[in-house]
């Protein structure tokens, strides 16, 4: 029989009192959990009805409500389509975002090189020092569960985790309410030992899982996973004699194809987390080996939610100082304009 909204909403508020408290539940108590403005006596009559429908127990005579199995199921069912749902609206939504941003962030480099005769890189914002935001644990098989981890930016990780027994649904239940009452909202360097010793010893003889999550959030919350970068303009290199040379073209091409050298440069612009200015690279200065000969102007952009990311270019030492830096200067606003309107539409 499908419980109604009133009778779900009352069976709710039993599990999560008797979660947090271990005591028997009563119809008195219940009154103060629920939004519906019921009597006593009306939750008493829903409480009998749960109890014959086999949501409830009454452990002895004259004492409050506990779970049963049943009754356990029914909410653990309900938080995991719940959660699902809210990471496939949420996956939905990223990819779209990201499809959206590339298309952007692409055409934003195209524009650079075309307008400055020079080449130009982007990259895709990163969010520095992630916090969590949740963590879901579900159970895969007899002897693995999932843990999703949800941390800012909208970052999902999913860790497969193995265990020694299988694990029943109150178990996880407690592990999840553990796992995020503790969690949520932090990032990795306000989780110390102490907490995490303490975090343990709740979870008992499940130890191990706390210890495997811990590991599995700080890999999802590691800034520089991932780094996206978007190049145009390259063959502009040959426009200036003192770059075309075959060696030195040659070398600044495969930088720009590979990006792995890139990455230094991006990295060293986003070293400093204050730092939104224009940084400039003439010859030895930069990091890049195979820049050497050549000028870097590199600008640090910043979107909400403490996401940032690197606008570069590129060209001989004898650049255009003044057009490359304006550039870089309204570059730096109208890429937030931009982002929050895509972002809004």
């Amino acid at each position: 029989m499908q419980l109604d909204e009133r009778k779900t909403k009352i069976l709710q508020a039993i599990i999560r009192n008797y979660l947090e408290t271990g005591e028997p539940v009563g119809s008195r108590t219940i009154s103060k959990y629920t939004d519906l403005n019921l009597s006593s006596a009306t939750i008493r009559n829903e409480m009998a009805d749960l109890e014959e429908m086999g949501y409830i127990l009454q452990p002895h005579t004259s004492a409050g409500r506990i779970p049963s199995d049943q009754g356990y199921r029914f909410y653990v069912d309900a938080l995991m389509q719940e959660k699902e749902r809210e990471v496939v609206e949420m996956k939905e939504m990223l990819l779209e975002r990201q499809d959206k941003m590339e298309t952007l962030l692409k055409q934003v480099a195209k524009v650079v090189a075309q307008n400055t005769q020079y080449a130009a890189m982007i990259t895709a914002p990163q969010t520095k020092r992630n916090k969590v935001k949740f963590v879901q644990l579900s159970r895969v098989a007899d002897n693995q569960i999932l843990a999703v981890i949800v941390v800012e930016g909208n970052v999902i990780k999913n860790n497969i985790l193995s265990v020694t027994q299988e694990l029943s649904d109150e178990t996880l239940l407690k592990l999840n309410i553990l796992l995020n009452t503790n969690l949520n909202g932090l990032s990795i360097d306000e989780i110390n030992l102490a907490m995490i010793s303490a975090m343990k010893q709740q979870a008992g003889s499940h130890s191990d899982i706390v210890s495997e999550v811990i590991d599995a959030v700080a890999e999802a919350i590691k800034a520089d996973e991932d780094l996206e970068i978007y190049t145009s303009g390259t063959n502009n290199i040959f426009r200036y004699p003192e770059l075309a040379d075959q060696q030195k073209a040659s070398e600044l091409i495969n930088t720009f194809e590979e990006k792995q050298q890139l990455g230094s440069l991006v990295q060293e612009a986003l070293a400093d987390e204050e730092n939104t200015g224009i940084q400039v690279y003439i010859g030895d200065e930069t990091p890049v080996q195979s820049m050497k000969d050549c000028s870097v102007v590199t600008a640090t952009y910043e979107l909400d939610g403490g996401m940032r990311g690197t606008i570069g270019i590129i060209g001989p030492k004898r650049m255009d100082y003044d057009k490359v830096v304006g550039t870089l200067r309204t570059l730096q606003t109208k890429l937030d304009e931009l982002y929050r309107k895509d972002d809004e539409s």
